[in-house]
């Protein structure tokens, strides 16, 4: 019920934009999602590159790896010491 009076105040507040720009004589502006052309229909120039864009993916990406690996082993370390996970030498050997 709630839903369906959200969408009858929006459907007359959108035929009241309507019929105000008509009066007006103003052309509706519709919104272009794409990013490729301008309103006017003219193409949009090629967009800047990064010249070292796979450097700094892998100045990114290396050092997140070591820093998780690292943050895993302690915390691996720390559950053995406390004895909360252990793991045991029979498990090895279910083939």
């Amino acid at each position: 019920m709630i839903v369906s009076r959200l969408a009858n105040s929006l459907n007359a507040a959108r035929q009241q934009f309507t019929r105000h720009a008509v009066r007006n004589n103003q052309a509706l502006v519709r919104r272009h999602m794409s990013g490729e052309y301008y309103r006017s229909g003219a193409i949009k120039p090629k967009p800047e590159e990064m010249p070292f864009g796979l450097v700094a993916i892998f100045c990114a990406v290396i050092p997140g790896l070591f820093v998780g690996a690292t943050i895993s082993k302690n915390v691996a370390n720390f559950l053995e010491e406390n004895d909360l996970f252990v793991p045991s030498d029979d498990d090895d050997d279910e083939d």
